[in-house]
């Protein structure tokens, strides 16, 4: 089956993930959490915290593709000092692969950012040892004050 994506489609995603309590959503493009590769649209709206993580696995890579808007992602050393700093936009770096076991997140920095997400299958839910220890849980009281750090924070 062809599966089609229209630029309507992608702006009914912004208005969810504006709407959404973690300011994100995401269409699924894969049929399911089993498949083989992972292809999802993700919008996000600044102020959403993607908590910092790895990919244990040694086949779970990371492809970003921003099609809209601005996402900065971030990569950590073991520690949580940021190693890179990868401003994305449709106009300069569009596209990034994070390899596994590589310490990561982004900061969405513009309304309306989309980016299309790319990663090996299948789905394996995070643990909390996929998460960064030295990144505040999601929902807790530290993440705001650690999100304007990551929105501004440059390597080392």
């Amino acid at each position: 089956m062809i599966k089609i994506i229209s630029s309507a489609d992608l702006e009914q995603l912004t208005v969810q993930a504006q709407n959404a309590p973690r300011l994100r959503a995401n269409l699924n493009v894969h049929k399911n959490l089993d498949a083989a590769v992972q292809r999802l649209f993700i919008a996000t709206e600044p102020g959403t915290y993607i908590r910092p993580h790895c990919h244990p696995q040694p086949d779970k890579w990371e492809f970003f593709v921003v099609l809209e808007g601005q996402i900065d992602l971030l990569i950590f050393d073991p520690a949580g000092k940021v190693q890179e700093r990868i401003p994305m936009t449709p106009s300069s770096t569009r596209a990034v692969e994070v390899p596994a076991k590589i310490w990561h997140t982004y900061v969405c920095m513009k309304p309306g950012t989309v980016a299309l997400e790319i990663k090996q299958g299948a789905y394996i839910q995070p643990t909390e040892k996929d998460f960064a220890p030295w990144s505040p849980t999601e929902n807790t009281e530290e993440v705001e004050a650690y999100l304007q750090w990551m929105r501004e924070a440059q390597p080392a």
